[in-house]
């Protein structure tokens, strides 16, 4: 793999795809794989995250069936931050809610308002197996939620009752 790979991001146009995609993914085993094959798929995942807009990306997304994600989304200070989370778990939700138009690289151009626990924490593996765990508000906390959905076999399209087709100009 070179580092301008990119995959195809599955998607539920195809009902085997949609299938794929709503099973729950198994947890991540190191061991399968070196360091440096560890680092070339996460730049794989990153990159095919960037070129189709995206700002979280599953490893069911692109048709690995490992507990993993990758996400980018801004900090306090605005500057990006990427992430690459393994084993996720998100072990606390507020109780306040956020609902705000949700999207989806699997279920292309479909939007809809989504509910989701403003605060979370996640915990998790760094790319070395070691736990970590994070808390996240807003956007970042969005974006892990509905990347552990993924992972657990869920789309957002589960959790909006208004989603429609919006066609998007390229």
């Amino acid at each position: 793999m070179n580092q301008k790979e990119v995959r195809p991001i599955v998607t539920v146009a195809e009902s085997k795809d949609e299938a794929f995609l709503r099973k729950k993914t198994v947890s991540f085993n190191f061991d399968k794989y070196t360091e440096k094959e560890l680092k070339e798929l996460i730049k794989v995942m990153r990159e095919t995250m960037k070129r189709a807009n995206g700002v979280g990306l599953s490893a069911n997304q692109i048709g690995i069936n490992e507990r993993f994600f990758v996400a980018e989304a801004p900090d306090s200070q605005g500057k990006q931050k990427f992430y690459a989370i393994f084993n996720p778990v998100i072990t606390k939700f507020s109780e306040e809610l956020s609902t705000i138009e949700e999207g989806c690289l699997s279920v292309p151009e479909m939007y809809g308002p989504t509910p989701r626990a403003y605060r979370v924490t996640l915990e998790g593996q760094d790319i070395k197996g070691k736990k970590i765990k994070l808390k996240a508000w807003g956007l970042l906390a969005r974006i892990f939620q509905h990347e552990v959905d993924h992972l657990d076999g869920h789309l957002f399209i589960d959790r909006t009752k208004n989603a429609r087709k919006i066609q998007i100009k390229k």
